[in-house]
């Protein structure tokens, strides 16, 4: 039996647009398991993305409960969230946040700090998660400016990745990278998971959900159907069958 990560029940997000209330997310129940790799699809503005945002404590459900351990993190402060979100979560988005004033290993060292003061600690967990992604010291010491879309996403990894985070909360990762550094960025994913970290990932891309062993869609705020892929496995026929059928059933 797998281990409850995060869960939400009831969970719903809604807005005002031009006097109108718009429903973003409608009484949604989910369980996030330990080690798992769920991956989020649905059309755009199924509420794919506000879902995640709501799960990782980056915004705040109009109604409903996320729980996390023995914490409700739906009724936690601003200062509350942002403490969970530091000790708990690891973030990488389409847009690649790295500071360019600081070099890539700085990047990651500074967030780093915020969690662990023990420097000594930190520079040999950065030094093995960089040898894992594959970006060598003199890349290490570069600007952001100075390295490739995809070096630039695998540190951002690597910067979410530092505080050891339950959950790697990953939003259209590889969506502003080209066809090889995208992949390049989803085997580091799924090489992480295999190690035992629990990913969600939202996409729209069938290439990347098929690195999910479990996929959950989204119509109009709620969840209309989920998948079971198992782990994974490259270039395996049945499972993009499977996800191909499974999506096509959910009208997507």
């Amino acid at each position: 039996m797998k281990e409850i990560l995060l869960k939400a029940e009831k969970l719903s997000k809604s807005f005002s647009s031009g006097g109108a209330m718009q429903h973003v997310l409608k009484n949604v129940d989910l369980e996030l398991y330990e080690g798992d790799f769920t991956v989020i699809m649905g059309a755009s503005g199924a509420g794919k993305s506000t879902l995640m945002y709501a799960l990782s404590g980056m915004d705040t459900p109009t109604l409903g409960k996320i729980t996390f351990g023995d914490t409700v993190i739906s009724d936690l402060s601003q200062d509350g969230l942002a403490v969970f979100r530091r000790d708990h979560c690891g973030f990488v988005f389409q847009q690649i946040y790295l500071i360019d004033s600081m070099s890539v290993f700085d990047n990651v060292m500074t967030a780093g700090l915020l969690v662990n003061k023990d420097k000594s600690a930190l520079i040999k967990r950065a030094k093995e998660l960089f040898e894992a992604v594959d970006i060598p010291e003199t890349t290490q010491r570069k600007f952001s400016t100075q390295i490739s879309g995809g070096e630039a996403q695998r540190a951002g990894i690597v910067r979410a990745m530092i505080n050891s985070p339950e959950i790697l909360f990953a939003d259209e990762p590889t969506g502003a990278l080209n066809s090889q550094t995208g992949l390049d960025v989803l085997n580091t994913l799924t090489e992480f998971n295999e190690q035992g970290q629990s990913v969600v990932m939202v996409t729209h891309d069938m290439r990347s959900a098929r690195r999910g062993n479990r996929i959950l869609y989204l119509k109009d705020g709620s969840i209309l159907g989920e998948c079971e892929l198992g782990k994974y496995v490259p270039n395996d026929l049945a499972r993009h069958e499977k996800l191909s059928a499974f999506l096509k059933e959910m009208g997507w």
